[in-house]
């Protein structure tokens, strides 16, 4: 590690820690050189995949697209928020443990809409009504059927 004041290579850590949430190192080291103590922290650096849309462009994954995604669908709904935050932390999660370098947007619509259909079942077919572009009163009908099927029926639950 490069120190930061005198841009020695030379430097050595005097002491490790976990930091305060578990998901990072926290290291208190000394430059060899000028002996100036300074810290850095180590963590993991996930590599989300490209997110490739219908139309063939690639985007970055972002997070808080997905929570727009939830806001809109879960608008004036009684979910709360770190109900949601969940919800999104688990769609992540499948997205790193595919461990693939893309994933179509179509994916993480569907696992948006399977997190819906634990959190709100209206939220459900609002994301729905827009995700699978609705055309008539018949679509919502037909969505209305599927949260109400006994759980036993349906393919994903």
């Amino acid at each position: 590690m490069k120190c930061p004041f005198c841009g020695a290579n030379d430097t050595s850590v005097m002491d490790s820690r976990v930091g305060e949430e578990g998901n990072s190192i926290r290291r208190r080291r000394r430059c060899q050189v000028c002996q100036k103590r300074f810290t850095t922290y180590e963590t993991a650096d996930l590599m989300m995949p490209q997110v490739v849309k219908q139309n063939g462009n690639r985007a970055e994954f972002d997070r808080e697209r997905l929570r727009t995604g939830f806001a809109r669908a879960l608008h004036k709904r009684p979910v709360p928020t770190p109900l949601v935050d969940e919800a999104i932390d688990r769609i992540v999660q499948k997205v790193l443990s595919l461990g693939e370098r893309e994933i179509s947007s179509r994916q993480i619509g569907e696992m948006v809409m399977a997190e819906l259909y634990k959190l709100d079942k209206v939220a459900y077919i609002r994301f729905a009504s827009v995700y699978r572009s609705f055309e008539d009163v018949e679509d919502f009908r037909e969505a209305i059927r599927e949260v109400e099927k006994p759980k036993t029926l349906r393919k994903d639950g």
